[in-house]
C-alpha cells in the first residue's frame, strides 16, 4: 500500500519542528511497516489542533489530493491522534475518506480504522474527548498560574513596555532550571525620556483638556509618539504622530499607577465547528481584571489622579445648560467631497463644516476642511434664502 503521512506541530517558536516531525513520522513508519511505504507527506507548522482542516495549509491540501483519482496513495497515516484531530473532527472526515476509497491508519487503532466497527467508533470518540480535554486542561492551568503570578507577585509576563517605561532586569527566575539556564525576570522602570510625556498627558487631562487637544499639542511640540520613540518594537505601526486613540489608551491604562494588570482584553476562542475567527479579543469589565496586590513598578500617576482622569469629560455643551438645535442637519453637503457637513457651534452661532480627513489631533492641511457655514437671516433666526436653496438642491 501507498501511504500519505500527515503531521503537525503547534508552535514555531516553542517547539523544534524537525524533532517533532521525525518522531511522528517514525511512529507512522513503524505502523505501516510490512504493509506498504509512505510516498507523500503533509506537515503543518504553527497550527493549533483546534483549527479545522480547511484552516491548516497542509491539511487543506489533503481533501483535494484524496479526491484526485490519480492521487498516488491509498491511505492516510498519522503519528498520533492528538497531533491530527480535535474533538469529533475525525468523525466528519471518515465519510469523505470512505467515499473515495481511502483508509485512515492510527497508532491507537494499531492499523486501519473501520468506521462500521462499534469498538473503533467508541475508540475515536474517546480519543477525541481526550484530545479536547488536554487542550482545556493545559489552558486552565496556564491561566490559573498567570492569575496567581500577577496577583501575588506582580510579575511582568512579557510584551512591549508601556510608553513611559523601559524594561530592566528583575533577578533570576524562580524556576531553578530556568535560572540555571540564565533566564532572567524583567520589570518596568521609569524611562527618563518618555515618562515626562505621560505625566504631562495626565496633568493636561486633569486640567480639563480634551483628548484631541492633548494629541494636537504633542504633535505641535514635535514630541515622538510611542511608535516613533520605540520603532524596533512597533514595526506594525505607521509612526505618523499622536492620534486620539493613542492618548485615550494612555489615559485608560491603569498600569501607570504602579500595579501590574492582566486580563483587560482576554482572548475568546470560537467553539470548534462554528463559523468565525479562531480567536478574538474583547475588552473585559473592570471587575474581571487581575491586579497585583502590591506595587509592581514605579508609579507615574497616582491612583487618585488616575481615577479623576477617568471621570473627566470634554464633551462640548452650552454654558447655559440648554439644548442647541440645528435646522439643516443632514441637508448640507460639502462642495469638495459631497459628504454631509456636520453641525457645530462657532463664535456663538450655529455652523456647519466638513471635517473629512481632518483631525484636531494633527495640524491642518491633512485634508479638505471647509470654513464654517453660518445660516444668516433676519436677526440670525434662520438660514438665508440662498442657504435654504442650496440645501434643497442636495448633492
Amino acid at each position: 500500500m501507498r501511504f500519505a503521512f500527515y503531521g503537525r506541530v503547534s508552535t514555531a517558536d516553542f517547539q523544534e519542528r524537525d524533532s517533532s516531525r521525525r518522531w511522528q513520522r517514525d511512529v507512522a513508519e513503524d505502523l505501516v511497516d510490512g504493509h506498504g511505504r509512505i510516498v507523500a507527506e503533509f506537515f503543518d507548522v504553527d497550527r493549533s489542533r483546534r483549527l479545522p482542516w480547511r484552516d491548516r495549509p497542509q491539511a487543506a491540501l489533503l481533501p483535494a489530493a484524496i479526491a484526485d483519482p490519480g492521487r498516488g496513495f491509498d491511505a492516510v497515516v498519522v503519528g498520533e491522534y492528538e497531533r491530527t484531530f480535535y474533538g469529533d473532527q475525525v468523525l466528519s472526515l471518515l465519510p469523505f475518506l470512505q467515499r473515495h476509497g481511502v483508509q485512515l491508519w492510527l497508532p491507537e487503532a494499531h492499523g486501519p480504522v473501520d468506521p462500521g466497527e462499534p469498538a473503533h467508533r467508541a475508540l475515536l470518540m474517546l480519543l477525541g474527548a481526550q484530545s479536547k480535554r488536554e487542550v482545556l486542561r493545559a489552558r486552565s492551568r496556564a491561566l490559573a498560574a498567570i492569575r496567581a503570578q500577577i496577583r501575588d507577585e506582580g510579575r511582568f509576563l512579557g510584551g512591549r513596555p508601556l510608553h513611559g517605561y523601559r524594561l530592566v532586569d528583575a533577578g533570576p527566575r524562580p524556576n531553578p532550571m530556568h535560572a540555571k539556564w540564565g533566564r532572567r525576570l524583567r520589570r518596568h522602570d521609569v524611562d527618563p525620556v518618555t515618562a515626562p510625556t505621560v505625566r504631562r498627558i495626565f496633568a493636561e487631562r486633569l486640567r480639563g483638556s480634551s483628548v484631541s487637544r492633548i494629541a494636537a499639542m504633542r504633535n505641535a511640540d514635535g514630541v515622538p509618539c510611542p511608535s516613533q520613540a520605540d520603532p524596533g518594537r512597533n514595526r506594525h505601526r505607521a509612526g505618523d504622530g499622536w492620534g486620539l486613540t493613542t492618548v485615550q489608551a494612555i489615559l485608560a491604562n491603569v498600569k501607570y499607577t504602579g500595579r501590574q494588570v492582566w486580563n483587560r482584553q482576554p482572548a475568546h476562542h470560537t467553539p470548534a465547528g462554528l463559523p468565525g475567527p479562531f480567536k478574538t479579543q474583547r475588552w473585559a469589565r473592570t471587575s474581571d481584571w487581575v491586579m497585583s496586590k502590591q506595587l509592581a513598578h514605579p508609579v507615574l500617576v497616582s491612583e487618585a489622579d488616575f481615577i479623576a482622569a477617568q471621570e473627566i469629560t470634554a464633551l462640548p455643551a452650552p454654558a447655559c445648560g440648554g439644548v442647541r438645535r440645528y435646522q439643516l442637519v443632514g441637508l448640507l453637503r460639502c462642495g469638495l467631497c459631497r459628504r454631509r457637513m456636520e453641525s457645530c457651534w462657532s463664535h456663538g452661532r450655529p455652523a456647519y463644516r466638513c471635517k473629512h480627513r481632518h483631525s484636531s489631533a494633527r495640524p491642518k492641511g491633512h485634508g479638505p476642511v471647509a470654513e464654517p457655514l453660518r445660516p444668516r437671516g433676519p436677526n440670525d433666526r434662520g438660514p438665508s434664502r440662498a442657504t435654504a436653496r442650496a440645501a434643497e438642491r442636495g448633492p
